[in-house]
């Protein structure tokens, strides 16, 4: 498939665009790149997605496994490549397992799970699969995280769903040279 919005060359860039470049660069320490150089289309939804993105990437009240485990989940929900691709090495590096990594690639319950990665694969999973969360699984999550973690668990699922949606309307494509193995 070909890339729909491919990254807008930087002497093609307005000066609203220059300066939401510069703006992400400094927030980022790096280029505008996957989502972002997509979203350079619209400089105000970039910077606002960037800024969003900062908590729910890095700042949750979640162990960065357990973040990482629900956005794998939701790239996996919305059979985002690119986002695989960027967090599939992150989970690994932030202590999911490759068995939990590899099923869930795969759309299946990993069968072995910590208690705690048990509860946010059942909250994300009904989350994005019912767009709901059933009673039983809303307690668990609650008794474990508390509100704050509930809203975190949401956060993290929706944010990455709108980041998967825009690479997928663009069909942000993968670099040629990745080694991370793609999702079935």
């Amino acid at each position: 498939m070909t890339d729909r919005m491919p990254p807008i060359p930087r002497e093609q860039w307005t000066d609203a665009q220059a300066k939401a470049a510069a703006e992400f660069a400094r927030m980022r320490g790096q280029d505008v790149f996957g989502p972002f150089a997509l979203m350079l289309r619209s400089p105000e939804v970039m910077l606002r997605a960037a800024a969003m993105g900062d908590y729910m990437r890095y700042k949750t009240s979640l162990p960065p496994a357990l973040n990482e485990m629900i956005i794998l989940l939701t790239a996996r929900h919305w059979s985002q490549q690119f986002e695989w691709y960027i967090h599939q090495p992150m989970a690994l590096k932030a202590g999911l397992s490759e068995t939990i990594v590899s099923a869930v690639s795969k759309g299946r319950r990993p069968e072995r799970m910590s208690a705690d990665e048990a509860i946010v694969y059942d909250f994300a999973t009904e989350l994005l699969r019912l767009q709901n969360v059933g009673d039983e699984t809303y307690a668990k999550a609650r008794e474990r995280f508390g509100e704050p973690g509930i809203i975190d668990m949401v956060g993290v699922a929706g944010y990455y769903s709108l980041l998967s949606m825009m690479m997928n309307t663009a069909r942000t494509a993968v670099p040629a040279d990745s080694n991370v193995p793609p999702l079935p």
